[in-house]
């Protein structure tokens, strides 16, 4: 249990609450929302104690253990076991079969304990960290955005994770879908105060909503009332005979008090400006196929058309080629195959990845619109600056000074700029908060034309998309359907790992731990030389497959080239390398399976001694 007590904060003159209290109770799961700049993160490091309150304290019973997920991945030990292990204090410096039994329990495999645990994928580094925050035993995870970077296979995982966790969790997440399935209580920061309701996000907006509607309707009753007062009051305070009742009012009026106006918060509100178009189909898309080397695709042969309407969802995991596929598609890439055939009157808006990085840092917001689309008049830029959330003087902020969510806004400005009748979307909900994203999603719905859309948020998927292009182990395949439709008759299969989802273990063999310890400090010592030798051999491998990667390219160069003793140059040296790779490879086989049979004969005598 964690308790806030009359908790303030502010920067300067900027107030960001004020008087906060709240008792979080056994089990809760907690999402903490409101607008960008409203505290949130600021709240969490004092509860952290990296930051200070102006007043109040954070309360916390003894003993109580807070741990913090970590969303940067910089590992510095050569095996996943030894990086999980520095979560260890001094006292359990060798309690490796503590570690490997929480990395065991989020779905890491014996093989996988010695690997580097760079070479894991983004989705299993976010797992290192988390078991070395479950090392420590935290009752209480509070975790900052931790969806940031995930694909949708991570998500689905964390998410069932987070439900089975058995101690306290605050959470704060731009994604409400991924939000809501876990939360038991909706925490905001309003107006520099903390509103509480349990249930999830949308319990939470629509209790907001019927209390500012109820407090609106108070005040105007209190207002009427005391402008009836002040009236009464002027009319009569000079009149000798009404001078005593004009007084009473006086006194009346001053017991009333005043509400104070709700001051509310500005909200992303815009839609996408259409451009009419005769066309049915405003995309055709025949035989695509990209790779940065003819002999590595990332896809190949995607076909689909896009009629006036529809929305397509590009899904998988990070690093598939969804990026890569849309950027193909709006002509930033040249494709090696295929054809990409846009109607005459297509008109398209990018929303790319990389383009915040095009905007001009000298510009003004206003400069950045204008550049969209020259033929604007001033007070038609200042309309999409002002629905961008970007009112009178900050239209005229530059865009070196904005932070990463507000030049995401600057982008949708842009697009907006554009009259357009296809949208390229990729991850638009970077960076904007809840309400935005509400918005955003809206904004797509109403849209007349079409889009393709790169996400990971399954609740745009299920909103928007009537129809998918799927990046799987098979390479990327067009699906007819909605999202639902897809997890219905296909479905991840064994690339979605949800069901391997298991509470970290509690540690309840004490008895043996004195034996245990012993026996994990010997098979170390013992499996340590083979250990060396197959990630030596392993290092040397990758080395080598990367120069024979770069030498076919050199080889492609010079044929192209009509370089033909360079070209049998370079075949010998890559005849050599491969022979190189096949004789190492021979030696990791037979170093790893000396390795697995010498792993077995312990973990038999671990079993022996778990009992």
């Amino acid at each position: 249990m964690i308790q806030f007590s009359n908790l303030s904060k502010s920067f300067g003159s900027q107030e960001l609450f004020s008087n906060l209290n709240f008792q979080l109770n056994p089990g809760n799961k907690v999402g903490l929302v409101g607008r960008n700049g409203s505290g949130k993160s600021t709240l969490f490091k004092i509860i952290l104690g990296e930051e200070s309150p102006d007043s109040g304290e954070v309360i916390t019973p003894k003993g109580y253990r807070i741990g913090a997920l970590k969303q940067y991945l910089h590992f510095t030990e050569p095996t996943l076991r030894e990086e999980a292990a520095l979560a260890l204090g001094e006292e359990m410096q060798y309690d490796f079969y503590r570690v490997e039994k929480i990395l065991f329990g989020l779905g890491f495999d014996q093989e996988d304990l010695d690997k580097d645990p760079g070479s894991f994928s983004g989705g299993y580094q976010i797992r290192i960290n988390l078991a070395k925050l479950l090392v420590t035993e935290p009752n209480l995870l509070l975790l900052d955005e931790p969806t940031n970077y995930l694909d949708i296979l991570s998500l689905r995982w964390l998410k069932a994770f987070l439900r089975s966790f058995k101690g306290e969790v605050i959470l704060i997440t731009h994604d409400r879908d991924f939000m809501d399935s876990i939360v038991t209580h909706t925490m905001g920061l309003v107006r520099r105060s903390l509103f509480v309701i349990p249930g999830d996000t949308h319990k939470f907006y629509d209790q907001l909503k019927a209390n500012d509607e109820l407090y609106e309707k108070q005040k105007a009753a209190d207002d009427k009332k005391r402008k009836e007062l002040e009236d009464f009051i002027a009319r009569n305070k000079a009149r000798a005979s009404t001078a005593a009742l004009a007084q009473s009012k006086v006194k009346q009026l001053e017991k009333m008090g005043e509400m104070d106006d709700l001051g509310f918060d500005p909200t992303l509100t815009f839609d996408f400006n259409f451009k009419e178009t005769p066309a049915k189909v405003l995309l055709d898309v025949k035989g695509l196929s990209f790779g940065y080397t003819p002999e590595h695709l990332l896809f190949k042969d995607v076909s689909f058309t896009l009629e006036k309407g529809q929305c397509l969802a590009i899904i998988g995991k990070n690093g598939s080629g969804k990026s890569t596929l849309l950027n193909n598609i709006a002509g930033e890439l040249t494709p090696l195959g295929g054809e990409v055939a846009f109607h005459p009157s297509t008109s398209f808006g990018h929303f790319g990845q990389t383009n915040i990085s095009r905007l001009n840092p000298g510009n003004t917001i206003m400069e950045e619109i204008y550049e969209a689309n020259p033929k604007l008049s001033a007070s038609v830029v200042r309309g999409i600056c002002g629905g961008m959330m970007f009112s009178g003087d900050l239209a005229e902020k530059k865009v070196s000074l904005l932070s990463g969510g507000e030049k995401s806004r600057v982008m949708l400005g842009q697009i907006l700029a554009r009259p357009a009748n296809l949208l390229f979307l990729d991850e638009p909900t970077h960076h904007l908060d809840i309400d935005s994203i509400e918005a955003l999603m809206v904004a797509i719905e109403n849209f007349k034309g079409s889009c393709i859309i790169v996400t990971h948020s399954e609740e745009m998927l299920r909103r928007v998309a009537d129809r998918l292009i799927i990046f799987s182990k098979n390479g990327a395949e067009y699906f007819d359907g909605g999202y639902d439709d897809f997890l219905a008759k296909i479905g991840w299969g064994e690339e979605d790992q949800v069901e391997r989802v298991k509470t970290a273990p509690k540690n309840n063999y004490k008895a043996n731990k004195k034996e245990i310890n012993a026996l994990t400090r010997e098979r170390s010592k013992a499996t340590a030389p083979l250990r060396k030798a197959v990630e030596k051999l392993e290092k040397a491998i990758m080395e080598s497959e990367s120069a024979i990667k770069t030498l076919h390219a050199e080889l492609v160069a010079a044929s192209n080239s009509g370089d033909n003793s360079r070209v049998m140059e370079l075949h010998q040296t890559v005849a050599k390398e491969e022979k190189a790779v096949e004789a190492d490879f021979e030696r990791l086989a037979e170093a790893q399976e000396k390795l697995d049979e010498l792993m077995e004969s312990y973990e038999k005598r671990f079993a022996e001694l778990e009992g």
